[in-house]
């Protein structure tokens, strides 16, 4: 997989430049990331595999895709193809959805707590973690109840753990250093 990252990279970052460029930031994330979800199909894949032309891999991706890629997103398509990358599409997607996020100024925060969060409460963890990231967050709350009470908050790097299970740990490891 870190190879598939490697290689999706350039063109994640050409496709970002290009949609930022053309300030279609939305449209060309909406495409890449359905091309991306298309060549993550098993049977996509064989048939990519099983094809040794570019064209005919392009045309294939282009047939598929439709109406969802305009003459750009056909003619990355097409570059895809010809330099045999087409089956990192998936990753070439996650990557421009990092991308895309980045510049929006947009992280996603995983929020797993004892019990159920309610509106009000989630409307404070947000803005409080906006305040700090100066990023705006989108939560993805679950509820994990051997945390007996309190939340563990991860956004990327950074893991806040006020759950009562952290605490207890962390009381534990002082008690035997």
């Amino acid at each position: 997989m870190a190879e598939f990252t490697t290689i999706a990279r350039p063109y994640a970052k050409a496709a970002f430049d290009f949609a930022v460029e053309s300030n279609n930031i939305d449209q060309w994330l909406e495409m890449i990331t359905f091309a991306g979800q298309i060549a993550s199909d098993d049977a996509v894949v064989k048939m990519l595999k099983a094809t040794t032309a570019a064209n005919e891999a392009a045309d294939l991706m282009i047939k598929l895709g439709g109406e969802q890629l305009n003459e750009n997103g056909q003619n990355f398509m097409k570059v895809l193809a010809q330099n045999e990358r087409l089956l990192v599409l998936p990753e070439v997607s996650v990557l421009l959805t990092q991308y895309v996020d980045e510049y929006n100024k947009k992280v996603d925060a995983e929020i797993t707590s004892a019990t159920e969060l309610n509106d009000a409460q989630q409307a404070d963890l947000a803005a409080s973690l906006e305040k700090r990231l100066a990023r705006k967050v989108q939560l993805n709350v679950s509820i994990d109840k051997s945390l007996i009470a309190g939340v563990i908050i991860r956004v990327g790097d950074l893991l806040i753990d006020s759950s009562v299970r952290g605490k207890l740990e962390r009381l534990d490891n002082q008690l035997q250093s």
